[in-house]
């Protein structure tokens, strides 16, 4: 049996072929089967996408099936390949299972035929999964089929990967009995952010009229509390709005998403809090009596922590006018 190479290292070999459309590529922790084309291609920075996690349960697309699907955000890749002549389905899928959970993905749902969907027999399952710019080649039937979600966490990443591989039955010509194979890729990541600046006459309208303001521009690594350097910007702005108004006093107040222990993002965003201060104060110039560092941990979400981009609104400094 040839297997596919798996590869969780910077050490990676890309391939290419004549017959893959233009622009495409083998994502760089998973090759294709050998001597695949890659006949679809997208990828997208950050996007929101659902994965099937369980049987479908309802004939349709998979926004009818909420409770089927993992819904998740981050950098997106999907790829659909041919696999060569007179390969099966089995075969193709083996592979990339064998190659995901000996390179320590867990697997969290898998399928195959008409146990994919129990009540129609596979058929549902079949249209939930089969891409709108896949169906004349994937779109066929329940028989034949197979499907693995799996999920890697390494350090502060996530990888979620789905596998679909299907035989084309249904079709003549070149594609007659060939298998293909839609192949998605999810990597937890946050939106890129800093890129609009919030400046001292914004924090000041934000405290005149809400009694504070949430920032974003104030940066630590994960599970950290040191001020990261691209803070700066943010913090001048405070620095500059303190010194124009010399009564202003303010609360500085730590969030956290709902990661982790409740005691210990409470204890974290404490730490991050003081640290603001304590920059301010240094770097800045702010004398520490008018700053007050409070953490409230996950206790004052202002999003949905279910997804990543929820979760990266939680985490934020806010200013409150004391």
């Amino acid at each position: 049996m040839k297997y596919l190479i798996l590869t969780l290292s910077l050490l990676v070999s890309f391939h290419s072929f004549a017959a893959d459309i233009p622009g495409s590529k083998d994502h760089p922790m998973i090759s294709r089967y050998p001597e695949s084309e890659i006949i679809k291609y997208e990828q997208r920075e950050f996007d929101q996408v659902k994965l099937v996690k369980a049987p479908i349960q309802v004939r349709g697309d998979l926004s009818k099936n909420d409770d089927a699907v993992l819904k998740l955000e981050g950098k997106y890749t999907r790829i659909s390949y041919r696999a060569p002549a007179n390969r099966s389905v089995f075969e193709v899928y083996k592979n990339y299972e064998q190659a995901l959970t000996g390179a320590g993905f867990d697997v969290l749902y898998q399928c195959h035929d008409a146990e994919c969907d129990l009540k129609f027999k596979g058929r549902a399952f079949n249209e939930a999964v089969t891409p709108k710019d896949m169906s004349v080649y994937m779109g066929f039937h329940e028989k034949d089929q197979r499907y693995l979600l799996a999920k890697l966490k390494r350090n502060d990443s996530v990888t979620h990967v789905a596998v679909y591989v299907i035989k084309a039955y249904g079709v003549g010509g070149p594609n007659k009995d060939r298998i293909f194979t839609n192949l998605q890729i999810v990597e937890s990541a946050d939106m890129q952010t800093g890129l609009v600046t919030v400046d001292a006459a914004a924090m000041a309208k934000g405290l005149e009229t809400e009694g504070h303001i949430a920032l974003y521009g104030i940066y630590f690594d994960t599970d950290k509390s040191d001020v990261k350097p691209e803070s700066d910007a943010a913090l001048k702005e405070i620095a500059t709005l303190l010194q124009q108004q010399p009564k202003l006093n303010l609360l500085v107040v730590g969030h956290t998403d709902n990661v982790g222990e409740l005691r210990y993002n409470q204890q974290l965003s404490e730490r991050r809090a003081a640290a603001v201060v304590e920059a301010l104060n240094k770097r800045f110039g702010v004398a520490k009596a008018r700053l007050t560092p409070v953490g409230v941990g996950m206790a004052a979400p202002v999003a949905s922590n279910e997804g990543e981009a929820g979760r990266a609104k939680n985490r934020r400094v806010e200013l409150v006018k004391r």
